[in-house]
């Protein structure tokens, strides 16, 4: 059995784990910002959370940088790796270290390129909702001049937004807050665009199927016709000479004739003579 590298292991290894810490993460993001007036050492323990996560982030990257052949390649191939341990503390910005660690956990999932797709695409509608509406709550909840006030108006932002509807009633009025809606509506349509290539990618390999399968199928004909024909020609030749009627199934020809059709012998009325010896 072939031995896989180090760095595969260390993935392998590290996939539940890290996504535990993402889930972690996700609700120590979020529950001093749905619940502000919560006690002080909840406050403090989200925190440390996040800091935590951050930290095991970092060491994740760390090793796999370490155990990789070519680090070049991996840090080109990992940007969002390395963008979620190097972002700054401002902290709707650190919703990408949740969103780093939901791409590493697909990575390394054994999965089939549709649901793997699908699954991207689900968890990233429902994560970019909830974790932009947490983001832009945040922000906006105490601006002087904001209208989003609750998670409910945040929620109805974030759909209107990704669906780059864009009703007006609810709208960004801080900078920051802008911020999160220029990558909430770039996302939105990414992610229609990714939706729509895969439903068109489905319907091209279903006509693929379909063709291949006809073209199968008219090949099964050819060759069964073949076969038949082969067949025939071989029972002709076991029959008889090829070509003559008794190989092609033909009644045997009448006796000679001498002239208009009279037997041989026959007198005009075509009656033949009686045997010698009467």
């Amino acid at each position: 059995m072939k031995q896989q590298p180090a760095q595969m292991r260390w993935e392998r290894r590290t996939q539940w784990p890290l996504l535990a810490l993402a889930i972690a993460f996700a609700v120590a993001y979020a529950v001093p910002i749905i619940q502000p007036d919560s006690h002080s050492a909840w406050i403090s323990a989200c925190t440390v959370t996040e800091w935590v996560v951050w930290a095991a982030f970092a060491v994740d990257y760390a090793v796999r940088l370490a155990l990789t052949p070519d680090r070049k390649f991996f840090i080109r191939t990992h940007w969002l790796d390395l963008l979620a341990v190097l972002l700054p503390l401002a902290r709707p910005l650190r919703l990408l270290r949740l969103v780093s660690t939901l791409a590493l956990v697909g990575r390394r999932a054994r999965m089939a390129p549709q649901i793997q797709l699908t699954t991207y695409v689900g968890g990233a509608v429902v994560g970019l909702l909830m974790f932009g509406s947490l983001a832009v709550l945040e922000v906006e909840r105490n601006a002087p001049n904001g209208n989003i006030r609750t998670l409910g108006d945040a929620v109805w932002w974030s759909f209107t937004t990704m669906t780059t509807v864009g009703y007006g009633d609810h709208s960004p009025t801080t900078g920051l807050g802008r911020v999160v809606a220029v990558g909430l509506m770039i996302s939105g349509i990414a992610l229609l665009g990714v939706v729509t290539a895969n439903i068109a990618a489905w319907f091209i390999s279903r006509f693929e199927r379909d063709d291949e399968e006809e073209h199968r199928r008219i090949a099964a004909i050819e060759a069964l016709t073949a076969e038949v024909v082969a067949l025939r020609t071989a029972v002709a030749a076991l029959s008889g000479e090829p070509g003559s009627g008794r190989a092609m199934g033909l009644p045997h020809p009448p006796p000679a004739t001498a002239g208009s059709g009279t037997p041989a012998g026959a007198d005009a009325a075509g009656r033949l003579p009686a045997p010698s010896g009467e």
